[in-house]
């Protein structure tokens, strides 16, 4: 396949990607409670495949916000040679892929994905109270922000039930990062700003992108699945 090839593919699968989550948030079809009216008594098995559609709903509206952030902010601008490659949880060792997520210890897995959600909480609101600050600053990519920061809470109260049922001894165990570049989110500079905001963006992106990954391993793991 060639390199032009490639780079159609990956923008026609954007592109999909960027309807279907379109086509949920108009509708307002979103991810089952994973407590319906306060009641947790949820099989293990049940609670692992609305976990995983949860997690995939979040990165699909991440993906979103990415494309449409760089729509209206980054194209053309010259401060896009500044992008910063690194993210803060890039030192937290994890899978690369689907092979090797498998050959880790389930309690391990899980502990990983609840210290990357836990980690998004503090740079999800500052995201928001970014993206709110900045010039024309479209109400599209705020709701959306919006929108993860709400489902992510539902997110975190899944992974704990989930290590509740399955790993209680494990309980606890994650690891919190704290997201050193947040500051420059209040910064004067706009270009800066917006700099900061995309890497924020594109970070929380990637580890929602790896939580995603990981929950399926995991529900093959442990609810017994047979699709591996």
């Amino acid at each position: 396949m060639t390199m032009n090839s490639q780079g159609s593919a990956q923008k026609a699968g954007t592109l999909l990607l960027l309807l279907i989550s379109n086509l949920l948030f108009c509708q307002n079809v979103q991810p089952l409670p994973i407590c319906s009216a306060g009641d947790c008594q949820t099989s293990l098995r049940e609670l692992f495949d609305r976990v995983v559609i949860l997690s995939h709903y979040i990165h699909t509206l991440y993906t979103d916000m990415f494309i449409e952030f760089d729509k209206q902010y980054v194209q053309d601008r010259e401060f896009m040679v500044k992008v910063i490659n690194d993210c803060p949880t890039s030192s937290l060792a994890t899978p690369e892929d689907k092979e090797q997520a498998l050959k880790v210890p389930p309690e391990v897995l899980l502990n990983l994905i609840l210290s990357l959600v836990q980690s998004s909480s503090d740079p999800l609101f500052q995201l928001i109270t970014g993206v709110g600050g900045i010039q024309e600053a479209p109400e599209y990519i705020l709701s959306r922000a919006k929108e993860i920061e709400e489902q992510n809470k539902q997110l975190l109260e899944g992974v704990e039930k989930i290590i509740s049922q399955a790993y209680p001894e494990a309980k606890g165990n994650g690891i919190y990062f704290v997201w050193s570049q947040l500051p420059s989110l209040q910064g004067v500079d706009e270009e800066s700003k917006i700099l900061s905001l995309r890497n924020t963006i594109r970070c929380l992106r990637r580890d929602s992108h790896k939580v995603d990954n990981f929950l399926k391993v995991l529900r093959c793991q442990i609810a017994h699945q047979n699709n591996c």
